[in-house]
């Protein structure tokens, strides 16, 4: 091995590769075989890359327009509809309006509906812990040491053991906001969510065509999205529910829990037709997972609060809330006819063409069974005593028999000449895949070299 690496990187090697590098030079050699079998071939690819090239990349996809994708996008919604809630200790409905139940206000390119809450009076004093927490069981205060690191805790613990009256067993006691929630408690629904509407907004600008668009217009005041109304940017939420969840139950489970909602708009804009044709498309799809398939943390919710003071106590409300969030994601394309791009695309279409060549070629040089002959017609090698000779001025130059068989050809000093600068030689077969032995004069007869004569 050592002396395999030690030849290939010597010094005559290297000189031999540094030398036919710059004094060998290749050029094209046409051959042309007139067979069937090769034509069809041929024939065959340049038909399949044609149709592929004109039906596929310059219709289909639009090869003749310039693409751009880039769009700026500017996104408001507005939430209107009425709902009620039948609180667990009043007799009569609380009405809940889309200031209650849009929360926050406002958010970028999204938005929260409100379905379902849990609330809670608190003030700020000190209380027992939940019994949702099993640490907070307890028999003595040693067992309340606020050292204690349990990161569900609702606040600080005092050390005391709160046990009451004819019980054994108590409640350790904390320092915050009393009570403590019990999320386990049954929650308040808000009735007709479903009804609730969106009002979307959406301005976009393509920057490549100085285009701007927007998906609402003066008409579309007291429309509903439907199958029938693809345009109108006022859903109803009963429809956006039912559009991303075909079960039910899962329904339900979604108002009860929440879920997340994505909202999306596709611009799909030909500016070579009227502007007025670049409308929206709409489509929804459900972003989390089915709650029948999640045990942990399913839907969505957060909390939030509301302070005040008064007599000098601190007070709040605690609301855990569940709802749908629904998020808005635009995207697009423009399209215009451009020159430069149409002829880009053809151009690398006739560039294509060439691989009917190679297909041929490798069936030709590969896999023929009469390959080795096609190798001698197509790979041949001017000798270096021609060259030396007809720069000479030599007359009488007797060409070197060609590695294609072909008839050893005379011809004078100016004939070698054109032969050397000519960059393609012609060689014409007669039915090339038919060779027996009956037939090898005529097939020598029928190999001509091309000869370039030059009269003096």
């Amino acid at each position: 091995m050592r002396t395999f690496i030690q030849s290939l990187f010597s010094t005559q090697k290297i000189k031999a590769i540094l030398y036919d590098f710059f004094t060998e030079y290749e050029t094209s050699k046409i051959v042309e075989i007139q067979s069937l079998k090769f034509t069809l071939l041929l024939r065959a690819s340049q038909i399949i890359i044609l149709l592929y090239g004109v039906f596929y990349l310059l219709l289909y996809e639009k090869g003749y327009q310039k693409h751009d994708s880039t769009v700026i996008s500017a996104v408001t919604l507005k939430l209107k509809g009425m709902g009620y809630v039948n609180r667990l200790n009043r007799n009569e409905p609380v009405v809940i309006d889309g200031t209650d139940y849009t929360i926050p206000p406002v958010e970028n390119a999204a938005v929260f509906i409100m379905t379902s809450f849990i609330q809670t009076h608190q003030v700020r004093t000190r209380c027992e812990e939940s019994r949702h927490i099993k640490q907070a069981f307890c028999t003595s205060d040693e067992q309340c040491a606020n050292e204690y690191p349990y990161s569900n805790k609702s606040g600080r613990w005092t050390g005391n053991c709160l046990i009451k009256t004819n019980a054994t067993i108590g409640l350790c006691e904390l320092e915050g906001w009393c009570p403590v929630e019990d999320d386990k408690q049954g929650r308040d629904h808000i009735n007709d969510a479903l009804n609730f509407t969106i009002f979307l907004k959406n301005f976009v600008e393509f920057p490549e065509f100085d285009v701007v668009r927007k998906n609402f217009r003066s008409y579309m005041t007291s429309c509903i999205y439907n199958k029938t109304n693809k345009l109108c940017p006022i859903f109803r939420l009963r429809q956006i529910v039912e559009a991303v969840e075909n079960d039910e139950d899962e329904r339900a489970s979604m108002l009860k829990h929440g879920a997340v909602i994505r909202l999306k708009i596709y611009w799909d804009c030909n500016f070579d037709l009227n502007v007025r044709k670049c409308v929206p498309e709409y489509s929804f799809r459900r972003i989390d997972t089915k709650h029948k398939n999640e045990n942990f943390s399913k839907g969505f919710n957060f909390r939030f609060v509301n302070n005040w003071k008064a007599d000098n106590r601190s007070y709040r409300i605690l609301k855990k809330a569940f709802g749908l969030r629904i998020i808005i994601s635009v995207s697009g394309e423009g399209r215009k006819f451009d020159l430069i791009t149409l002829t880009l695309n053809i151009g690398s279409i006739m560039g294509i063409f060439g691989v009917a060549s190679m297909i041929c070629e490798i069936f030709m040089l590969h896999l023929s069974s009469h390959s080795e002959f096609y190798k001698n017609l197509v790979f041949e090698n001017v000798g270096k005593i021609v060259t030396r000779l007809s720069i000479n001025g030599k007359k009488n130059i007797e060409q070197p028999k060609t590695t294609n068989n072909a008839t050893t050809t005379t011809t004078t000093a100016a004939t070698a000449t054109t032969l050397i600068t000519t960059t393609t030689v012609t060689t014409n077969v007669h039915n090339g895949e038919c060779f027996d032995s009956d037939d090898k004069k005529l097939l020598q007869s029928t190999i001509r070299p091309l000869i370039v004569s030059n009269s003096e």
